[in-house]
């Protein structure tokens, strides 16, 4: 063993209770969280058919996946093994630009978080009203998914190592009728269909098939709100991430190819959910059921992961002083930080009346804007602290880790430019509200109205404070 994994086992970090260790997330149920926090199988693809026809599609879920999904998991791979602590980007931001950008990356990707959040629910109930027609619209619709969140939430509260080998059993049982349809599929492809541009007299819908490609393949940075609770982060987020990228990717393409080479159906018909009527087509209806199915167990893992993810980041903000140190507290029976878990539900909860398309557009453009101050503070961190301890880094030099970012970048551009006014209006009024959070947080802290935390303390100052943290507890309730 080496003496940085002997101080990363004998030192209590933030994250711990001199009471009880929690145990940690290890390589497969984190694998499987990442997988839920990106994609949870190929539910959800299909408007890319829609909007930009069956060859453009498939170069789409191709392409996209080395000009964002590896450039965004190789950073966070190497920052999450640098800062190995929750909070993630948050604290990337921090060290690079300050509180006051650490601020805002921490409300850009905490609001696009649970926004999308609250789409899970609702998607949900949207494939439970096939069976059950009267949850399709009015109350019987709103308390299902009301009761949905809660149900879903307390779940998260138990527990992170619960919430991740359910996800390892959720990703599994979701995703085997996939396998299931591009087997029986392959007799009936019709590799032309692959080549076609779509359909003579349909537009192609740009802003639809853009926001498809990212709402499906974006998010790999919110396992680093989790980096405090994971196993050997050093070891174990590199190999996660790389598995996953892989995993993912795959489970997009193999049945989207299978069902567009086999199925010759109207352009209009690729919306989302047609994965199971085309399943029908080609296998029966028990494959639609079993899909059907599957999607509710995918968005009840998209649920519990992402809840996760932005409870964890709610946590490391209040452990780095972003915000008051109360934010971190933690359930004394699970460990689990069940404030951060409440504030999460309650702002999904309160947007989940929005149309599923602004809340999706809504969370892409935030979510851009976080991206964006992600690349730069990666990219600064590069140049600034070019000695700080990598133990995973990227194996490029500066100039081509530029042209990595810059790629990406136009993309996330291209998100914002095409965004809707109803988006744009939402987006500002929550930024406005980041930048006004900020400065009261500020007041707080020069009027001493609550207690923070220090900030995270300077690489040189990091052996001194090993040493004053021996013996440190943390808050529980």
């Amino acid at each position: 063993m080496t003496q940085e994994e002997e101080k990363e086992e004998h030192l209590p970090s933030p994250s711990t209770t001199t009471a009880k260790i929690p145990k940690k997330l290890t390589l497969v149920p984190l694998i499987f969280l990442i997988y839920f926090e990106v994609a949870g199988g190929p539910y959800g693809e299909e408007p890319a058919v829609q909007a930009a026809g069956p060859l453009i599609a498939l170069l789409g879920y191709l392409i996209f996946p080395f000009i964002w999904s590896v450039p965004e998991a190789l950073i966070t791979a190497e920052l999450s093994t640098a800062y190995p602590g929750n909070g993630g980007f948050v604290l990337w931001a921090e060290r690079a630009f300050g509180p006051f950008m650490g601020s805002m990356m921490g409300t850009w990707k905490f609001l696009s978080g649970v926004i999308n959040i609250a789409s899970f629910p609702a998607l949900c109930v949207d494939y439970i009203q096939k069976l059950f027609p009267v949850l399709s619209s009015g109350w019987p619709r709103h308390v299902a998914v009301v009761g949905s969140t809660l149900v879903l939430s307390f779940l998260n509260y138990t527990g992170l190592t619960i919430v991740g080998y359910a996800a390892v059993l959720l990703g599994l049982v979701s995703l085997f009728p996939f396998v299931l349809l591009s087997l029986i599929a392959i007799p009936k492809i019709q590799p032309h269909r692959w080549l076609s541009l779509g359909q003579k007299g349909v537009s192609r819908d740009w802003n639809l098939y853009f926001n498809t490609l990212f709402w499906n393949l974006n998010f790999w940075d919110s396992v680093s709100t989790l980096a405090g609770e994971v196993d050997k982060p050093h070891k174990t987020f590199p190999l996660a991430l790389l598995v996953s990228v892989i995993f993912t990717c795959v489970a997009y393409i193999i049945p989207l190819f299978a069902v567009i080479g086999a199925v010759s159906v109207d352009q209009s018909q690729w919306e989302t959910g047609f994965h199971a009527q085309a399943a029908e087509m080609i296998a029966g209806k028990w494959l639609k059921i079993w899909i059907e199915v599957g999607a509710v167990l995918s968005t009840i893992g998209l649920f519990e992961a992402q809840l996760s993810s932005s409870a964890f980041q709610v946590l490391g903000m209040a452990e780095i002083g972003i915000i008051p140190r109360f934010f971190g507290v933690r359930s004394k029976w699970f460990n689990t930080p069940w404030l951060g878990i409440l504030i999460s539900m309650v702002i999904a909860l309160a947007v989940s009346s929005m149309a599923f398309t602004d809340i999706i557009n809504s969370a892409n453009l935030l979510y851009s804007l976080g991206m964006l101050l992600e690349f730069a503070s990666f990219l600064w961190l590069r140049w600034k602290s070019p000695n700080l301890k990598r133990p995973y880094k990227i194996p490029m030099k500066f100039p081509l880790l530029v042209l990595m970012c810059l790629v990406p970048s136009g993309f996330l551009v291209l998100i914002m430019v095409i965004a809707t006014k109803t988006v744009y209006l939402v987006s500002g009024v929550m930024t406005v509200a980041g930048i006004g959070f900020f400065f009261f947080i500020k007041l707080c802290k020069t009027k001493k109205w609550v207690e923070f935390s220090h900030g995270p303390a300077e690489e040189e100052d990091l052996p001194r404070l090993e040493k004053k943290e021996v013996g440190s507890t943390v808050q529980t309730t």
